[in-house]
């Protein structure tokens, strides 16, 4: 198995299989630098994680589950922000998992036939992870030694896709060679979430109704309906759409409405103090709020915070364009479709959207400049 490593490249996951008359999975495990301490989190603790004492790099503790479902075995410091071990792993209830440390592949499972089998799996996609880490280690590199973010991402992108269709028909050729096993079961939601519902047609009819049904077929549900709220938000952010009014409070209290700046561009800025990228994109806002001043106005739109943290977040940072918060009960964020932060979207003169861009991305700035080019 691998440590959840830059991206969140690879999720390895195993499961076991097997009669156990438990509902609990059973671990075992040896994991060299791991401290004293693993937080074990499941769906159904996440709020209160199970803590598991570590003597000497071993550990051993129960997880009770009620259906197959992903569990995560963290250290402590990990939920802080720090560096250090974090495992995500498929659990079964009733079965038996042992995990340890690998020279060649960083973890690897063990335990029940079923993860001998896995294994397998593991070896399989292995080649493939080697390059990914290779390729990730080395745009880390070139990201520390100075090489712009926007390059280092292209390049990772560009010499990504090859790799990822590689591993693609690896994880396909599995499936199709164990399609009698729950192991392929397993291995479907390693697919590229578009191929999923392809992957499990593949399997065996035993296998694809079996227990493990329910652990395939939410990943899928899942990337269904995420598919269908990204449809949803494009519809709703389609150039040439009106844009909805909007009609909040200011940082003073008093009443400002999106109409009332017709006549002029304005970019609504979604954003929250709990932000990390919002609130590093700020400085490069600044920039260009004062370049096309007199062509443009900003106006901030509070998401998912108190009024006082979005107050102090304007000050702190000395925000100097137009603010309204932007309670809970508000349908600004619906009335938009936006899913995520901060999203930009560009109204022209006449009210009607021209351009979106989610997240903290240079090619904003380089629309504006386009647009304001020669006005």
């Amino acid at each position: 198995m691998k440590q959840i490593g830059f991206a969140a490249l690879i999720l390895i996951a195993a499961v076991v299989a097997g009669c156990a008359n438990d509902n609990s999975l059973h671990v075992k495990g040896h994991l060299n630098s791991v401290g004293d301490t693993l937080l074990v989190i499941t769906e159904e603790n996440e709020k209160n994680p199970q803590t598991v004492i570590v003597k000497d790099g071993a550990f051993e503790f129960s997880c009770p589950l009620n259906r197959p479902q992903m569990i995560y075995m963290v250290a402590p410091q990990v939920m802080r922000g720090m560096q250090g071990i974090h495992l995500a792993v498929v659990g079964v209830p009733g079965e038996t998992l042992e995990i340890r440390n690998d020279l060649n592949m960083g973890y690897e499972v063990g335990g029940s036939e079923f993860y001998q089998e896995f294994h397998k799996a593991e070896v399989a996609m292995e080649a493939v992870q080697k390059k990914q880490r290779a390729l990730t280690q080395r745009c880390i590199d070139m990201a520390r030694t100075g090489t712009p973010q926007d390059s280092v991402t292209a390049i990772f992108e560009r010499e990504n896709a090859p790799l990822q269709q590689q591993m693609e028909q690896t994880l396909m050729n599995f499936i199709k060679e164990h399609a009698q096993s729950e192991v392929a079961a397993a291995v479907v939601p390693f697919l590229p979430p578009s191929k999923m519902r392809e992957g499990a047609a593949l399997l065996a009819p035993s296998v694809k109704n079996g227990r493990m049904k329910t652990y395939y077929q939410r990943a899928i549900d899942d990337y269904e309906a995420q598919q269908k709220d990204e449809q949803k938000s494009a519809e709703l952010q389609a150039v040439g759409r009106v844009a909805p009014e909007i009609a909040l409070k200011d940082i003073n209290g008093r009443p400002l409405k999106l109409s009332s700046l017709k006549g002029k561009y304005v970019v609504l800025d979604f954003w929250g103090s709990w932000c990390t990228w919002c609130i590093k994109g700020f400085p490069k806002m600044k920039e260009y709020y004062n370049r096309y001043k007199g062509k443009m106005e900003i106006l901030g739109i509070d998401c998912d915070d108190t009024y006082d943290n979005w107050k102090a977040a304007i000050e702190k940072h000395k925000l100097p364009w137009l603010h309204v918060y932007n309670p809970k009960e508000s349908p600004v964020l619906g009335d938009y479709g936006v899913k995520g932060f901060p999203t930009k979207i560009v109204i022209d003169p006449e009210g009607k959207i021209v351009h979106t861009v989610t997240g903290e991305d240079p090619s904003f700035y380089t629309y504006l400049d386009k647009l304001f080019a020669g006005k």
